[in-house]
């Protein structure tokens, strides 16, 4: 799939199946987790000791179950930068093809509060994107 930088691997484990053999719903977000730190190390090594980020909002569209045997990649890329926020977009795949699609929105904090975006992350972001971040609040 084009246009998604950061691509992650994903060893779904016995765990993370439900009663039906199948991968759990709440999984699926510590597969994006997954996937979004690895885009942070890409283009902030070390941002886990300065960061400041809380997770906002979260969506998934499931469109096939996973199952213990699937190869399981997650795909991720920012698709927005506000003030003090962005979007990022994620696709699931299994075995190559999409299983689900993944939209978070992340806030960036200082003292607990909400601040702009540093400048330094912004243009990392948009390097590694290849493209300039539509900007929105």
């Amino acid at each position: 799939m084009e246009g998604f930088p950061v691509r992650v691997p994903i060893q779904v484990r016995f765990s993370d199946l439900d009663a039906l053999g199948h991968v759990n719903n709440a999984a699926y977000l510590s597969y994006l987790e997954l996937a979004r730190i690895a885009y942070f190390q890409r283009i902030l090594p070390g941002w886990l000791q300065g960061g400041h980020f809380v997770l906002a909002r979260v969506e998934v569209d499931y469109q096939t179950p996973l199952f213990l045997e699937d190869r399981v990649e997650v795909l991720a890329r920012a698709l927005k930068l506000g003030r003090s926020s962005f979007t990022m977009e994620y696709r699931v795949l299994k075995n190559g093809e999409e299983a689900a699609r993944g939209r978070t929105v992340q806030v960036y904090l200082e003292g607990g509060r909400p601040t702009p975006i540093p400048e330094a992350l912004r243009r990392a972001m948009e390097a590694l994107e290849g493209r300039a971040l539509t900007s929105s609040s």
